[in-house]
């Protein structure tokens, strides 16, 4: 009896030391992750690259094999190339915005002032509020005829001097700057809002960089003499720079990828002056109709998004270890 209860017992112990087991334990506990991103990602994937090489259109998911014809069809559009440009446009001017806009951010918002958190709260409300619900709210902002930015260059007197800087000839008081409908105005607009969106991320990557930098050598710089423009240049930027590059990572995927914006501001006019990767996709494949060209182009954006992000964290990795 001795001998059948402990050969009884055997399978439940291996099964409880498996449990314990950090290979297995780990496996386990990431699996519904890998579930979850495989469905949300991965299966639309594949169903976008097999619609790209096909002549699909709305209301079904297959359609006749056309090989690389979308993709090659769109170098001759004027309109992708256009947008192609745009989304790099876009994202560089707006990524540069946020990261100079973080950094003073996060180096002000370490100091201890009255009212720090009531600031701190303002600054994350934007990347708190739903895009879409912002990106509307900044419809009424720039309107042609009821604009809050027109308003304060009209009443500070420096109309003139912004419609010179913008090369706007026709600008006046009684013909005010038309934010969405120019397209410079609007290219503008598009960039602003974006770094409007994005700057709250980055800050709070940035005050996480320097919370992580120890005392010490912030003390070591002020015995030094390092301090203001020279400490945040020799001492805080290469310390903070892995996860710097990070936060330019993230703001890069979340300009290029994003569609809203420029949908619901511009709708990609005017002219289709402000379209993007995004937008063109969209317009294509679900308001003209055609899947197939339309999962062509939103793929354009897959192989520049993945040499950027592992060309960006071989970088952080790299500055990590100097």
């Amino acid at each position: 009896m001795g001998a059948r209860a402990i050969a009884a017992r055997a399978p439940r112990l291996r099964r409880r030391y498996l449990l314990e087991d950090r290979r297995f334990l780990a496996g386990a506990l990431i699996a519904p992750a890998v579930l979850f991103i495989v469905a949300l990602v991965g299966i639309p994937l594949i169903l976008a690259v097999y619609l790209a090489f096909t002549d699909a259109t709305s209301g079904s998911l297959s359609g006749g094999w056309v090989g690389l014809a979308n993709f090659t069809d769109e170098w001759k559009n004027e309109i992708f190339k256009r947008a192609l440009w745009n989304t790099a446009l876009f994202t560089v001017a707006a990524n540069v915005i946020v990261v100079l806009g973080a950094g003073i951010l996060a180096h002000a918002l370490v100091r201890d002032f009255r009212g720090k958190w009531f600031v701190r709260f303002l600054i994350l409300l934007p990347w708190a509020a739903p895009v879409a619900l912002t990106t509307i709210a900044f419809t009424w902002i720039l309107d042609p005829t009821f604009s809050i930015a027109n308003w304060v260059l009209v009443h500070t007197h420096t109309l003139g001097a912004f419609c010179s800087v913008a090369g706007l000839h026709n600008c006046s008081e009684t013909s005010p700057p038309n934010w969405v409908g120019t397209p410079t105005l609007a290219k503008i607009s598009i960039i602003a809002v974006h770094s409007w969106r994005i700057l709250p991320f980055a800050t709070v990557i940035f005050l996480a960089g320097i919370a992580s930098i120890p005392n010490e050598v912030h003390d070591a710089a002020s015995v030094d003499g390092a301090t203001g423009l020279k400490k945040f240049w020799y001492v805080s930027l290469p310390l903070q720079l892995p996860i710097a590059i990070v936060a330019v990572l993230f703001g890069i995927v979340f300009t290029a990828t994003d569609m809203t914006v420029a949908y619901v501001l511009t709708h990609g006019g005017p002219f289709n002056s402000t379209q993007m990767i995004t937008t063109w996709s969209f317009t294509t494949g679900i308001e003209a109709g055609r899947l197939g060209a339309g999962a062509a182009i939103s793929l354009y954006l897959l192989p520049v998004l993945a040499i950027v992000a592992v060309g960006m964290l071989v970088a952080a990795k790299r500055a990590e270890v100097a």
